[in-house]
């Protein structure tokens, strides 16, 4: 799995606690240095989540069955970077892979439908949408958790 926007490595860890093999990558150094402390086992990466590729130790594109991007991470990028984070994203993902991002719905912020439109460049189809973390059903309120799965 890729934790997209890691921070602390907090969603991470508890995946790789549950048994799944994870990949970190974050902008901040200062946060991943705390990641690192806490699971210096994992991977953990520094780069820009527009354009920092991923490789296998063969130095192949490493491909991902789900992306997670959790705490905010779609509308914390830096403005205008949001159709080369999903781009990127997406292009780490095996067809069939998922990626699961929870944001919150404000004015100024990343728009659902501009982030379902951006999905959909990609080859991303809506499967789910939920208001929490937790499954509760999307109501139209100020929160959702989508999942966007890859076709082809």
């Amino acid at each position: 799995m890729l934790d997209a926007g890691c921070g602390t490595g907090r969603v991470a860890i508890e995946l790789a606690r549950r048994g799944h093999h994870v990949v970190g990558v974050d902008l901040d150094p200062a946060m991943l240095d705390l990641a690192r402390n806490k699971a210096p086992e994992l991977a953990w990466i520094q780069g820009d989540l527009a354009s920092t590729g991923i490789s296998s130790d063969t130095g192949e594109r490493r491909l991902f069955d789900a992306a997670v991007a959790a705490g905010n991470v779609m509308i914390f990028l830096e403005r205008g970077t949001e159709a080369a984070v999903v781009t990127n994203i997406a292009s780490h993902l095996r067809p069939g892979g998922v990626l699961v991002a929870g944001f919150q719905l404000s004015d100024g912020y990343l728009a659902l439908h501009v982030y379902d439109a951006l999905a959909e460049r990609n080859g991303l189809e809506l499967e789910a949408r939920y208001s929490t973390w937790e499954g509760a059903p999307f109501d139209g309120g100020d929160y959702a958790v989508s999942v966007h799965r890859l076709t082809g």
